[in-house]
């Protein structure tokens, strides 16, 4: 299955301050590569991908109102860039991973560019991200 992946896409990490995270990262050598959102039923999750160090951070704000989701820490996840998401996911199921959460893909044409990922849990929780950019 080594064949399918092709490197970090980016580690997350949640922010309460989008902006004054943005302006942290910006002073420290970093540098906004795209800004985003997604709308989520308790509204706009604001999101940014930030070079910083030779590799992305995702920042990412909850909606107005909301908390950190519970069971994640300030590292939700971290992603990896596949060749060919549905073959990998297949592949991985085949070798016996059963903790995908969700039972199918997610594309997301207008987020980033456009993407599509998938997400299984790793034994001790944590969280990998499939992510195939469109």
């Amino acid at each position: 299955m080594k064949e399918h992946y092709k490197g970090i896409g980016h580690i997350a990490i949640y922010t309460v301050d989008m902006d004054q995270s943005i302006a942290f990262y910006e002073m420290i050598g970093g540098s906004v590569f795209k800004r985003d959102g997604v709308e989520t039923p308790e509204g706009l999750k604001k999101l940014a991908l930030v070079e910083f160090g030779g590799f992305l951070l995702e920042l990412i704000e909850p909606p107005a109102g909301t908390l950190v989701p519970s069971g994640e820490g300030s590292i939700p996840h971290f992603a990896v860039y596949v060749d060919d998401l549905d073959k990998t996911a297949a592949d991985l199921k085949a070798a016996g991973v059963i903790s995908f959460t969700a039972p199918e893909k997610k594309v997301l044409p207008n987020t980033f560019g456009g993407l599509q990922n998938w997400f299984f849990t790793g034994p001790s929780g944590e969280q990998i991200e499939l992510l195939q950019m469109l």
